[in-house]
């Protein structure tokens, strides 16, 4: 038998009907009356004729043709039928794409959306998106080992940002143990990495000490920005709460008669709801903000857009104003007084952790009540609002 050419596939022209051309050993190349052309290997397995189509001309050539023809044939003699083989790998991959990092991940985060603030979720979306998925994305989750892990991280931890890449890691555990437990892995690869990233160096929140307090203080008295600005400085030091919490508060949060302020778990960062008691001072600044803006849901509208709340900067570019660029931060004021309450020694280290919103790891205290220790909790704001008056705050009307 004459072994074809490419010039004679290319000159073939097509018939009124299907016409075939053969190679040998059961390659042929079909010629549709359209002019298309298909290679075809015809052959026969377990006594039946079997076709398995092997590419378009002229996107596979003859050469390439010929070399899936031998993967074909090699089959064949190894007693494997070639269009089962070929399903098998179409369905394995399927299973792949359906079981890769990135799809899991994605499951992942949505079934523990629920118990995240927003703005967390969203940042470990964008930081699963920016640097894990481009390299992890695609690959079976039951396929990633130890090192392709750690060659992903290596990348993160070139760029400097250690505390990033020590991060990634622990979100890729949480992937490949949600894997598991859903039965689409056998392991957690990220297990077999702890101790091969650098260490950060953990830094806290710029914070002052409290024998800057009063020069702080009479800062505050004496800065001419906008009143709510003012207020919300001080209300980040008489409730030490996180800056988040205090530029989202809304007015219905709040029992101004009972001195509570109810913060509820969507808004807080552990997603549980928060009590925070409010000292004379703190109820004070905060009539006063009802007088300012009580006809808003927000208690720090935005001045630019009122049916949102304050910018995230307002605080923090207060504080540069004041001169205390590096040297302070709306989020550090927490710091402040557990440092000062603790050091007081009038308070138990519980009650002022669970005003700070922490929770406890030990799981045996994991039920969690956000009203514990609240008479106590009463008495310590009420300590703190008078410790920061004796070193010069005062709540004042602002001018």
């Amino acid at each position: 038998m004459t072994k074809l050419t490419d010039r004679a596939i290319k000159s073939a022209k097509p018939a009124a009907s299907i016409k075939k051309l053969s190679d040998g050993h059961g390659l042929t190349i079909v010629i549709h009356a359209n002019g298309s052309k298909y290679w075809v290997y015809r052959y026969r397995f377990l006594g039946k004729e079997k076709t398995l189509a092997l590419g378009i001309y002229p996107e596979v050539g003859l050469a390439e043709a010929r070399l899936k023809l031998a993967e074909a044939r090699k089959l064949v003699a190894n007693g494997q039928d070639p269009s089962e083989v070929r399903k098998s790998s179409k369905r394995q991959a399927m299973i792949g794409a359906e079981n890769s990092f990135e799809m899991i991940a994605r499951e992942w985060m949505d079934a523990k959306a629920a118990g995240w603030v927003p703005r967390y979720a969203g940042y470990l979306r964008r930081r699963m998106e920016n640097d894990l998925f481009p390299k992890l994305g695609t690959r079976p989750i039951k396929d990633i080992t130890a090192p392709e892990v750690l060659s992903v991280l290596r990348v993160i931890e070139q760029r400097g940002a250690l505390d990033l890449a020590n991060r990634a890691l622990q979100y890729c555990g949480q992937v490949f143990m949600y894997a598991i437990a859903t039965g689409r892995a056998d392991r957690n690869p990220a297990a077999d990495l702890r101790g091969a990233l650098k260490t950060p160096v953990k830094k806290h929140f710029a914070h002052l000490k409290a024998t800057e307090l009063p020069e702080f203080v009479k800062r505050v008295m004496a800065y001419d920005g906008h009143p709510q600005t003012k207020l919300a400085v001080s209300l980040l030091m008489l409730t030490f709460v996180r800056t988040t919490e205090l530029r989202g508060a809304k007015w219905d949060e709040f029992d101004l008669d009972k001195a509570e302020w109810r913060i509820p778990a969507e808004r807080m960062k552990m997603r549980r709801d928060h009590i925070v008691p409010l000292s004379r001072q703190a109820k004070a600044a905060f009539k006063e903000l009802q007088r300012l803006n009580g006809s808003w849901q927000y208690v720090f509208p935005n001045p630019h857009n009122t049916f949102k709340c304050m910018s995230e900067n307002a605080v923090l570019f207060a504080l540069y104003r004041m001169g205390y660029h590096s040297r302070a931060t709306g989020h550090g004021f927490r710091h402040t007084a557990s440092t000062v309450l603790n050091e007081s020694r009038l308070f138990a280290s519980d009650v002022i952790e669970r005003q700070l919103a922490h929770v406890h790891s030990d799981k045996v205290r994991g039920v969690y009540n956000h009203a514990e220790y609240l008479p106590e909790r009463r008495k310590m704001m009420q300590w703190w609002a008078d410790y920061l008056d004796k070193v010069g705050i005062r709540q004042k009307r602002p001018r």
